[in-house]
């Protein structure tokens, strides 16, 4: 991981611990429940720039990937999320967090979790939305280069709604949070927690994150491959797949770790 790497992922972790960032995982947790509880499979991987924060825990899927670019808290594989180490058409949901917009090459993220995407497999890409009064605060932020948000490129909705539809991606659902940040203490802070909770549940697009659901409409027999070098491994996970939880049982289960 180059030194860059390295400072935006403690950078990013350290504004997650602050009371704005801990609302906000919250509120992404929250949101993602229903979503998460509906999608059945195999495997489910997340990738993302911050480590320590699982978003997962609503998911059926039993066996679990937490993936980043460095040794962590819950990261079970270190990896680039332009050349991830898994077989094509091998995972069935994959959750990016903030995975696109502080990568040097966005589109390419988004290529190779298409790659390990398999048919009408799901993604969920969760990241900041530029064009909110955080996407805004983060701008003015980020014209000090030694700020985190210096190294931030957001990525638009519109823009990976584009991106999903040429890698043959089905948008299915955009949810918004985070339009009003709670700042402040006491009865300002929690004024404008109530304005915030009111404005996720309009799902206004003014929303300072946001959380897009795709399906992968690409049959695997018609996807273009990429080729590797031989020496090059990947991780094959269909031997090891433990039977996918559905329905009531799904729930009644117990979480897998």
């Amino acid at each position: 991981m180059s030194a860059e790497c390295s400072d935006i992922l403690s950078e990013l972790e350290s504004w997650y611990a602050r009371d704005s960032g801990r609302y906000l995982i919250e509120s992404t947790r929250e949101s993602l429940t229903e979503l998460l509880d509906t999608l059945f499979g195999y495997h489910v991987l997340q990738l993302g720039m911050t480590r320590g924060h699982p978003l997962f825990g609503a998911s059926p899927i039993n066996h679990r990937i937490y993936a980043a670019e460095q040794p962590g808290d819950s990261i079970g594989l270190l990896a680039r999320g332009d050349e991830l180490p898994l077989e094509s058409d091998s995972i069935d949901l994959v959750i990016a967090h903030h995975s696109l917009e502080f990568a040097d090459n966005p589109h390419q993220v988004l290529r190779e979790i298409q790659r390990v995407l398999t048919p009408q497999g799901h993604l969920v890409v969760i990241g900041f939305n530029p064009f909110s009064l955080h996407g805004i605060g983060a701008w003015v932020r980020g014209l000090r280069r030694q700020s985190l948000w210096h190294s931030h490129h957001a990525v638009s909705e519109s823009r990976l709604t584009d991106w999903m539809r040429l890698l043959g991606c089905e948008v299915q659902s955009r949810t918004r949070l985070y339009t009003v940040p709670p700042v402040g203490k006491g009865r300002l802070r929690r004024w404008l927690t109530r304005c915030d909770r009111k404005g996720n549940d309009y799902n206004l697009p003014l929303g300072g994150l946001y959380i897009v659901h795709a399906i992968k409409q690409v049959s695997a027999l018609h996807r273009p491959q990429r080729l590797r070098p031989r020496r090059e491994r990947l991780i094959g996970l269909a031997a090891a797949a433990p039977a996918p939880r559905t329905g009531a049982a799904a729930r009644e289960g117990d979480p897998a770790a």
